[in-house]
């Protein structure tokens, strides 16, 4: 996460030493996953469940349900046969579910874009203790270890028409007098902006682009993650391509950090990037991608910690303002682009979308670089020093087109939908949980569009190997009638054995689009 606002040389680096893992073989897994039950919570696309939460203790599963603005409170004694068992309702949107120390909180979202959202703090039973005021748009809530401590990545995302944007922000919420005394702090962004003390501080790779938006209004948090010792936080500023650093013990906002662009133009980091040509095309081409990853997790290796990122590459496309375009519709700069005419025809890049954000250097109102958003893969960095020590490359993309060739680059809501998603994003990575089984470090990646889950050994963080792709999809079905099995992976929790109802190791998975939670089984092969 070093400040590389163009071309990120830590990332061409990590690519030419060859560290970007092979799609593995088909034959016995390390590690096998399979799917054991699935759960129906609400209908198909209305975000009848998204972000999950485990209570060991109690064998619970938690899942919120934006279908129904409530809390879904599922029995998961039986893995093979979750149960709901409770749903309770919340004032807003809620957005995001932990457990921690016994404690269940809730992020919601107020329904007006500048009004402050609140966090839910219930017991496990699902009843209410205390309501916490935080930032807007609180997009993810999760506790420290000792749950002494709950962080929230406020989004503030804005109106459609841009009347209102609302500053993101990061809350910390202290709770160890108890949550009925807890306090919070709420750490915005000002001090970046333009007149603001640390404004010198602003990388130029992170993009401040919303129109109007000072730095404080346009960052927008997304997801976060803690240290196993509840001193630091990492959040996803999605948008902006970047990430911040919270010191939770002061609590400040220590430092913002680029992301930079992942060069698509070299060996391995190729992708498909047309959805009309009817043909698996994954090869180099004359563009980069933004990283904009939405979740992000940590872990120790060793005495080291590190970083993993879904670089899903969300975009802003509102009604006062899009960045969406594609490569066959914006000018070239002929000096850089020779060959404009190749690159954008249909059958090349001309399809890919890219942002409007990103990519006039020298500010003459023609491209000088093409920026699609979104890595289509998964990185991995160095905690300690913001390091890249791992980009994925074209191994996510690689896998489906091996795996499942007749369904490549599909869609999450329609059937068949083959390459639909090729000049944009495709398969979608954003879901990731972390586990450990035996002597293994495994990362859970959920596609969003290919509704799949890569399974990853990241025991050795620098060489990460890809263990197996699997599906719960039914190609067969309709998606809109329920029959398509799931869709959309969102939220992904690995509980090992010592934890598990029945002393398996389990992956939960929440399907936002078909509204299913499915249980699946994780054994070593």
């Amino acid at each position: 996460m070093t400040s590389a606002p163009r071309i990120r040389p830590a990332l061409a680096l990590a690519v030419c030493a060859g560290l970007i893992a092979a799609p593995a073989a088909a034959a016995d897994p390390a590690v096998i996953v399979r799917p054991l039950a699935t759960i129906s919570v609400g209908s198909f696309d209305e975000g009848a469940t998204e972000i999950i939460a485990f209570d060991a203790g109690s064998r619970t599963l938690y899942s919120i349900n934006g279908e129904t603005s409530a809390l879904d409170i599922l029995d998961l004694s039986d893995p093979a046969a979750p149960v709901v068992k409770r749903s309770v309702s919340v004032d807003g949107t809620p957005t995001s579910v932990a457990v921690g120390n016994g404690i269940v909180a809730v992020s919601v979202s107020a329904e007006a874009p500048d009004a402050p959202g609140h966090v839910d703090f219930l017991d496990l039973a699902g009843e209410l203790l205390a309501e916490v005021e935080v930032g807007v748009d609180p997009d993810h809530v999760l506790f420290t270890a000792d749950g002494m401590k709950a962080v929230t990545a406020d989004e503030g995302e804005p109106a459609e028409d841009y009347s209102v944007d609302a500053p993101g922000s990061v809350t910390v919420i202290d709770l160890t007098q108890g949550v009925e005394n807890a306090t919070t702090t709420i750490l915005g962004f000002e001090d970046f902006n333009a007149d603001g003390s640390r404004a010198g501080e602003l990388a130029e790779g992170v993009l401040i682009y919303g129109p109007g938006s000072s730095v404080a209004q346009d960052l927008e948090p997304e997801f976060a993650t803690i240290s196993p010792d509840g001193t630091t936080a990492w959040v996803t500023l999605q948008e902006n391509n970047a990430v911040a650093v919270v010191d939770l013990v002061a609590p400040a906002i220590t430092a913002i950090l680029p992301l930079g662009v992942k060069d698509l133009s070299l060996p391995g980091n190729g992708i498909d990037a047309g959805d009309e040509d009817g043909a698996i095309d994954i090869r180099p081409r004359a563009a980069v991608a933004l990283y904009r990853p939405d979740q992000i997790a940590a872990w120790m290796s060793g005495d080291a910690l590190y970083l993993i990122t879904t670089n899903e590459g969300d975009t802003r496309d509102f009604d006062a303002y899009s960045e969406e375009t594609e490569v066959g519709e914006v000018t070239l700069d002929p000096t850089v682009f020779p060959d404009a005419a190749a690159i954008q025809a249909e059958g090349d890049t001309g399809k890919l979308e890219i942002t409007t954000a990103y990519g006039d250097t020298d500010g003459d109102g023609d491209y000088d670089v093409l920026a699609a958003s979104g890595a289509r893969s998964f990185a991995i960095w160095d905690a300690a020093t913001g390091a890249l020590v791992h980009e994925s490359g074209d191994l996510l993309e690689q896998t489906v087109a091996e795996r499942n060739p007749e369904h490549f680059n599909s869609t999450h809501d329609e059937q068949p939908s083959f390459e639909d998603r090729s000049d944009n994003a495709g398969p979608e990575p954003e879901g990731v949980a972390l586990g450990r089984l035996g002597d293994h470090d495994l990362a859970f990646i959920g596609a969003e569009r290919q509704s799949g889950i890569f399974v990853v050994d990241v025991t050795d963080p620098t060489a990460p190997s890809l263990i197996d792709y699997v599906e719960n999809r039914d190609w067969s079905g309709v998606p809109a009638d329920g029959t398509a099995g799931d869709l959309g992976p969102e939220g992904l929790v690995f509980i090992p054995a010592e934890a598990g109802p029945d002393g398996r190791a389990l992956l939960v998975v929440a399907n936002e689009v078909s509204g299913t939670i499915s249980v699946w089984e994780v054994v070593e092969g």
